[in-house]
């Protein structure tokens, strides 16, 4: 029997709840190309698959060639991830593009480009220019579309998908099944999960906008609660590794920032559905190894005088109090002559570093300058290497040196301010005797998160004691490896085995071959410190809430200063009176542009009544969103005492979905249910949301931010509980 055409056999796909969307005239082509589309996906699965295994069977190598080897296999088997994963579900869904001569063409957008064997392109990258109209297009505004139908999968299987007639004469397209309902309120009134849901096909004209910005200068997306704005932010990181020179590739490197841990959860499968799995999200706490233990500040004072520019600033004043050049000259003593060491000689030796190398590194070229000067000081038949191991046995000259320059430990340093008084005086001249006083404390090593981006400036400042113990590790090996590639090649050519008439002989002789030989099998002699950077681009979401201080650790961690930064100014909690454009300059960033989202997607209009004389009584100006569903759910009230049975209602009536206690610390949580702080739930959403005694949050704004926050992470119902 003669193999049945691809194009034709059948694929079980649609399975709606709708008839109409299931008949042949609404879903024969669509069918038609995704049985197309299942051929083409065994073979690309195959064909990445054997090379994948061709790749992994090469010889170890060293070097470039090392690195080149594990991209490739980390780039296949990223593809393959995605590939399997996914299979049809690729597909986000179609557009019918009208032709100048009058004919229609469908389109095919997904999560990543398809073809088939031919080259015939079966589906269009969501990132690619051609793609754009499937999220920008509006029936004002077609942008050459005729019409458009985005899917919702579920398990292999199309379970719904909704058409939209950009043109009036689409509108009686027996082909299309219109709905009065679409795919944005559709996929916001499905049932919410641990982790955040995927809304590819479903992105907004606003937020592609946002998306598809280039990536210069620092991009602001300001919007209220419900907005999307961690959905752009995300769904950026992957639109500018795909299509922006600086970053394509991941070359460069993407740095995500959250504000906690929850939300690393909540978001932490978004990118690798997008096929990006290369990009680190993060907390601040997590750019330190001291993060990990660091508690919140206590006292308040404190943590307003650690937030500011001004006290990072001092970390120069107290590395610079180590970097003193001795101020009396210095006999040293040889095998070959006694030289003096003028203090001119020591100002000029202590100057050697460039101006940026942190202090350990450029202790070397201190040491390094000092030994030329000594030398230069002797005969030119004295050998330079015997002086050179001479000068660093010398007791007296190393003593000196480590005594005005000495190795530091950034934990030492910043520890010191906070345990000797005269010393954060020395450094930090702008603060008063009572604001040095409450910086003390009895544990100077008792990190809390306020110390973080002291700390941070200290080890960039200072950087890695054991770095140059590193390089002489490294340059030893290299010239070891040169040494013994020498020998090689001078018994090649005292041999003459190997000549072969082609100029081997002659290649061998060169002494840049020579070092290219001896190059392949050199190591870097540096060793990156996780996430200290440099990234090309930085995400930061809920930035309202970073200090100025905190703000120090991310610019230095991307000197291009290109950033998105996501947030919303009603909803900081230590207050936002300067606009965003003003708050960044100030900070260090030069070119910032804005981006509002007003429409809150996720917030239904009963909870958001509630939710905005909460707010605007603290903030009368502040940014709230229109929300565009109604739940027909009114928001709850009632006593403590009714939590448990509250909770346990729902989960009853409620097999799928998530819920939150907040504001109950006490309260146990399970399952589906997570028991937050306002500060943890920020970020997140959930179907319900039980709220408990909000007023005792606080008073005054943060208390009115916190329970604003609290209200707007409920997508369907809220429930508010006091005593």
């Amino acid at each position: 029997m003669p193999p049945r055409n691809p194009e034709t056999r059948d694929v079980a796909i649609f399975h709606t709840a709708d008839p109409t969307k299931s008949t042949p005239e609404v879903i024969a082509d669509d069918e038609r190309h995704f049985a197309t589309m299942s051929v083409s996906l065994d073979a690309l699965i195959t064909d990445l698959s054997d090379r994948l295994d061709a790749v992994r069977r090469t010889a170890g190598r060293r070097g470039k060639q090392a690195v080149e080897r594990d991209l490739e296999i980390h780039e296949l088997t990223g593809r393959l991830r995605t590939l399997h994963r996914f299979r049809l579900d690729l597909c986000l869904g179609r557009i019918v593009v009208a032709e100048p001569d009058g004919t229609t063409e469908i389109h095919y957008i997904g999560r990543i480009g398809l073809t088939d064997r031919s080259g015939r392109q079966l589906l269009i990258d969501w990132r690619t220019p051609a793609a754009a109209p499937f999220f920008s297009a509006t029936p004002a505004r077609p942008m050459g579309l005729v019409s458009r139908r985005r899917y919702r999968w579920g398990r292999g299987r199309i379970g719904d998908f909704w058409d939209e007639a950009l043109r009036p004469d689409a509108a009686t397209d027996p082909s299309l099944v219109l709905d009065a309902d679409s795919a944005f309120i559709a996929g916001l009134e499905a049932n919410r999960s641990p982790r955040m849901r995927d809304v590819l096909s479903t992105i907004a004209a606003d937020q592609d906008a946002i998306v598809r910005a280039d990536s210069r200068g620092a991009l602001v997306v300001d919007g209220g609660p419900g907005t999307g704005k961690t959905v752009v932010a995300l769904h950026r990181a992957a639109y500018l590794l795909y299509a922006d020179p600086r970053l394509a590739g991941n070359q460069g490197g993407v740095l995500v920032v959250g504000p906690h841990e929850p939300y690393l959860g909540y978001v932490a499968d978004v990118l690798p559905s997008l096929g990006e799995e290369g990009v680190h999200t993060v907390t601040l706490r997590d750019l330190l190894p001291e993060g990990a233990t660091a508690v919140p500040e206590s006292d308040h004072v404190v943590a307003r005088l650690k937030s500011s520019m001004a006290l990072v600033d001092a970390i120069e004043a107290a590395v610079r109090f180590y970097e003193a050049p001795p101020t009396d000259s210095m006999t040293v003593e040889t095998d070959w002559a006694d030289v003096e060491i003028t203090r001119a000689e020591w100002l000029e030796a202590f100057g050697a570093p460039e101006s940026g190398t942190p202090h350990n590194e450029a202790r070397d070229e201190v040491w390094a300058a000092l030994v030329d000067l000594v030398i230069a000081k002797h005969d030119d038949d004295v050998p330079a290497e015997q002086l050179r191991k001479s000068l660093a046995d010398n007791d007296e000259l190393t003593t000196a040196v480590n005594r005005a320059w000495p190795m530091l430990d950034y934990t030492d340093l910043v520890g010191d301010l906070w345990s000797v008084p005269a010393y954060l005086r020395l450094c930090a001249p702008h603060l008063s005797r009572a604001e040095i006083a409450v910086l003390q404390r009895s544990d100077a090593a008792a990190w809390t998160e306020s110390d973080l981006p002291l700390l941070d400036a200290a080890r960039r400042r200072l950087g890695d004691p054991m770095a140059a113990q590193r390089r002489r590790r490294t340059a030893a090996a290299r010239h070891t490896d040169h040494q013994r590639m020498d020998r090689v090649v001078d018994e090649l050519l005292a041999s003459n085995t190997y000549d072969d008439g082609d100029g081997l002989m002659s290649m061998l002789r060169s002494v840049d071959l020579r070092d290219i030989l001896g190059d392949a099998n050199a190591t870097s002699d540096t060793e990156a410190v996780p996430l200290s950077g440099p990234y090309a681009h930085i995400i930061v979401d809920e930035a309202q809430e970073l200090t100025d201080a905190q703000w120090q650790m991310l610019l230095a961690r991307c000197p291009s200063r290109s950033f998105t930064v996501v947030g919303d100014r009603a909803q900081a909690r230590a207050g936002f009176a300067e606009s965003w454009s003003q708050r960044l300059a100030r900070v260090g960033f030069r070119d910032v542009r804005s981006a509002t989202l007003t429409v809150n997607y996720r917030t239904p209009e009963e909870i958001m009544a509630e939710a905005t004389p909460v707010i605007r009584a603290a903030l009368p100006d502040a940014n709230v969103p229109r929300s565009i569903r109604v739940s027909g759910i009114p928001v709850v009230t009632g006593p403590v005492t009714e939590l448990d049975e509250v909770v346990a209602r729902w989960s009853a009536a409620h097999h799928e979905g998530t819920a939150c206690v907040i504001g109950a610390p006490d309260f146990a949580a399970s399952g589906r249910i997570r028991s937050l702080s306002p500060q943890q739930a920020k970020g997140l959403e959930f179907d319900l949301v039980v709220l408990v005694n909000p007023d005792a949050f606080g008073s005054g704004l943060t208390g009115a931010v916190d329970r604003y926050v609290a209200m707007t992470r409920a997508t369907r119902e809220l429930v508010v509980l006091t005593d």
